[in-house]
């Protein structure tokens, strides 16, 4: 019965064009990979800062695995919490000011863990309806009141913010005091949108977050390193102060081009994070390996502002081109740039085209995106060249051309 089930779900999802298919790749994380054994120009990587082959990086890769070996063997609090993680959150926690960080596996389980610990029945948590899934999960994970505001829509917020547990009941009630709420509350948005590239009213988000005694988190998988003059991400971007944000979660398989994450905080979040959140105390550790590999991109991040600067080049000249050609991107100046499609045949048909072009820029339906919104979700990498950018450019023009896109 169950395999009748799948098997109407799975032909389902292939009748609306919504079935994702898996190809090897045979080349590290660069600007040119081998892709279903040919050699594509790749735009679609989450390597913004072009780390993940990087010969320091690597390297101290191979001397964590010659000194610790390749697995940890243990969950942090058994035996997998080595010299080389503790040093990895000393160094993160100077860099970000916040008081302490913790290590986790991936940025899926921080954010689950995350959630599940700090949050509980009749507590209220408060998401941007555009958050990350791991942020979406971790809310149902939770067991709290949880409810999602339109995306980047303050009043949305605001509205929500004042029903559950005030003694007023009114959402035009302008202050909240904690006496007057039942449970606990937490504002979650991405700093980054990972699908549109977009920016978080971070400052904005504060502000409610305060006005109504709530605790902000913010995950900053998508402008770590990328954002900021030192690469601190969205709070250096915005100006904003440790305080300004209680919780500061991201992952290391973006900018830091590696794999694993970490939540900053106080030391009653980090700790009850330990103690309480599942997903860090059962799960086995990341190698000490990627730690030290991790250790350097934080070197690197920081003193190699230039790949920062040349991102912003190239995606300003990405978005030159495409508005010439007349294409429609969504709004950001992130190296998030998404080539808005909607229909989820076309999406793929504009993505087969550039494959046959040697580009190789997939494409996203839904459920990653919201359904009409297909689209190629084009990413830059410190790596790339102009040239390449101008490659892409004239694919581009050549699928115009074809009429692939309505124009």
């Amino acid at each position: 019965m169950l395999e009748i089930l799948l098997k109407k779900r799975l032909d389902d999802r292939k009748s609306k064009v919504l079935y994702r298919v898996r190809h090897a790749r045979f080349s590290p994380q660069k600007p040119e990979v081998v892709y279903q054994g040919r050699s594509l120009l790749s735009f679609s990587s989450n390597d913004y800062l072009g780390l993940a082959n990087h010969p320091e990086v690597v390297s101290a890769f191979q001397r964590g695995a010659e000194k610790y070996g390749v697995g940890s063997g243990a969950s942090s609090v058994i035996s997998g919490y080595t010299s080389a993680h503790a040093a990895l959150e000393e160094e993160l926690s100077e860099f970000l000011g916040y008081p302490r960080v913790l290590l986790f596996s991936n940025g899926y389980m921080a954010n689950l863990g995350v959630l599940k610990a700090l949050l509980k029945k009749g507590d209220h948590l408060f998401q941007d309806k555009l958050n990350h899934a791991s942020l979406i999960d971790g809310g149902l994970f939770s067991g709290a009141h949880f409810k999602r505001y339109l995306h980047n829509d303050l009043s949305s917020l605001k509205r929500e913010l004042c029903r559950p547990g005030c003694e007023s009941g009114h959402p035009e009630r302008e202050q909240c005091h904690p006496s007057l709420c039942e449970g606990s509350r937490l504002i979650v948005s991405d700093g980054v949108f990972s699908m549109d590239g977009d920016l978080a009213h971070i400052p904005d988000l504060s502000r409610l977050a305060r006005q109504y005694a709530a605790t902000l988190m913010i995950d900053d998988a998508h402008g770590m390193g990328v954002l900021g003059a030192t690469g601190r991400g969205s709070l250096e971007h915005h100006g904003l102060k440790v305080g300004d944000v209680d919780i500061l979660t991201a992952s290391f398989g973006k900018s830091f081009g590696a794999s694993g994450a970490f939540v900053a905080a106080n030391e009653m979040i980090i700790e009850s994070c330990i103690q309480f959140a599942r997903t860090y105390t059962y799960h086995t550790n990341f190698p000490a390996a990627i730690a030290e590999a991790c250790r350097v991109s934080l070197q690197l991040i920081q003193k190699e502002s230039w790949r920062r600067e040349k991102l912003q080049k190239l995606v300003h000249l990405f978005k030159k081109g495409a508005k010439e050609l007349g294409l429609k991107l969504s709004p950001s100046d992130t190296p998030i740039q998404p080539l808005m499609i909607g229909d989820e045949a076309t999406a793929l048909a504009v993505s087969d085209s550039l494959y046959q072009k040697g580009i190789l820029a997939l494409a996203l339906r839904a459920p990653s995106v919201p359904k009409g919104s297909a689209r190629l979700r084009i990413t830059f990498s410190a790596e790339h060249t102009e040239e390449q950018v101008q490659q892409l450019l004239h694919a581009l023009e050549m699928v115009n051309h074809e009429k692939i896109i309505a124009r």
